[in-house]
């Protein structure tokens, strides 16, 4: 084993990162494999690393040797058994080197965004939230990224220079590889080169994908996830999203604008869409659509507009009290969301499917009955159907996705088949 070439850190960093299956991804550069496996486990042995890569310890030893070197990895003191009562040195092992980076992760919304800064070990350094103006123009956008990364980096007690990469989600279509965001709620313009434009506003690398993608990612990377080759994550909040993961890895689709499952059509010449078309699954269950119903159910047609919030919340509680107008505009919105979720098993047989976002406070739409529609609707195989599980991270679950988006970038950029490409 090589010399230390620090102290040992006082305790094993905990996993975060896909726990991807041992050779599922070789085309990857050895090292990163070594490092994202490390990553992956918190805390792990070079004997452990060699035996689920199935490469010769020497190598893993000369690698991780040069990954020490290079600041990524450290050595720390590997937990014992609680059986060994063995005294002297405690076993060594290898572990994320975390002040080597920082990362920033923001979610734009219309209503509130999300901000949080991550070390290279995934453990928080500060997180915050911040009221949105709604639509702004590019270079308001840019000002608010600008605003929000500065406050954040307060809070972190860092400098915004320390920085090596933002992740920024929004709603919308995204083309995440090249950077461009197609259209969104947020932005009064169309095709947008966000991630160049932000690159040269705040100079630092940029990546940039669609919301609900965000939500996949930090499944994948923080949530159960991790250990789950196949699943899918359906949004629910101003708009209707998803985000895919096939053999851990997140699906873009081939022009980076897949799985708009709140654009799939649900009913032809139906109801219009924030999108500009019509008959779309989230023109029936956003709280958009939610909202249009809502203001004939609680008799406010012609009376001043109510926040949002404020109306959906009134008319969840009417449906509580058991008012039947305001039951069954929940009741159509779960047949509908129903629909959407019975089509996901039915064309891509995820093991698990997970329900997120603000409009899952308002349990009518996941009740039992929308659950035995969708079960009504997935293919008769004699098998059980997929877990379906709701789940509520809080205000920061797009920001940790970002985030991830953010790790993943410098992990690429440092570690991936580019960096070794010859000059």
């Amino acid at each position: 084993m090589d010399d230390l070439t620090e102290p040992l850190a006082e305790s094993a960093p905990q996993g975060f990162g896909p726990l991807i299956a041992p050779m599922s991804d070789v085309q990857r550069p050895l090292r990163q494999q070594i490092f994202e496996r490390v990553r992956a486990s918190g805390a792990i042995s070079r004997a452990q690393v060699a035996k689920d890569l199935g490469i010769s310890p020497a190598s893993v030893t000369t690698l991780t040797s040069d990954l020490i070197e290079a600041g990524f990895l450290t050595e720390v003191a590997a937990p014992r058994d609680g059986q060994d009562g063995s005294r002297g040195r405690p076993p060594v092992a290898l572990g994320v080197r975390a002040d080597a980076f920082a990362v920033c992760g923001i979610k734009l919304s219309d209503r509130e965004h999300g901000v949080v800064i991550l070390d290279f070990a995934g453990r928080e350094l500060a997180a915050t939230c911040a009221p949105a103006a709604g639509t702004e123009t590019l270079d308001e956008t840019l000002s608010t990224l600008d605003r929000l990364i500065e406050d954040v980096c307060s809070r972190a007690g860092i400098d915004r220079r320390d920085l090596s990469a933002l992740g920024v989600g929004l709603p919308g279509f995204v083309d995440a590889p090249s950077g461009r965001v197609v259209w969104s709620p947020l932005l009064p313009e169309r095709d947008v080169a966000l991630a160049a434009a932000a690159e040269a506003r705040l100079g630092l690398p940029v990546a940039i994908d669609n919301d609900a993608n965000l939500v996949a990612l930090a499944e994948l990377w923080f949530g159960v996830g991790r250990r789950i080759a196949d699943f899918a994550v359906v949004t629910i909040e101003h708009g209707v999203g998803m985000g895919l993961v096939l053999n851990h890895r997140l699906y873009r689709g081939a022009r980076g604008l897949g799985m708009e499952l709140g654009h799939t059509k649900v009913q032809l010449d139906g109801a219009l869409c924030r999108c500009g078309q019509r008959g779309c699954l989230e023109a029936y269950v956003a709280d958009y659509a939610l909202a249009r119903e809502a203001a004939v159910a609680l008799g406010r047609i012609g009376q001043p507009a109510l926040p949002l919030s404020q109306l959906l919340g009134t008319l969840h509680a009417r449906a509580k009290d058991g008012d039947a107008a305001a039951r069954s505009i929940f009741h159509r919105a779960g047949r509908f969301l129903a629909v959407g979720l019975a089509n996901v098993v039915n064309l891509f047989d995820p093991e698990l499917v997970i329900l997120a976002g603000e409009r899952m406070r308002y349990d009518f739409l996941y009740a039992d009955d929308t659950l035995s529609e969708m079960n009504r609707l997935i293919l008769e195989t004699g098998r059980t159907a997929p877990r379906i599980e709701v789940h509520a991270w809080g205000d920061q679950l797009w920001g940790y996705g970002a985030a991830a988006l953010a790790l993943s970038t410098v992990t690429e950029r440092h570690l991936g088949a580019a960096r070794e490409e010859p000059a």
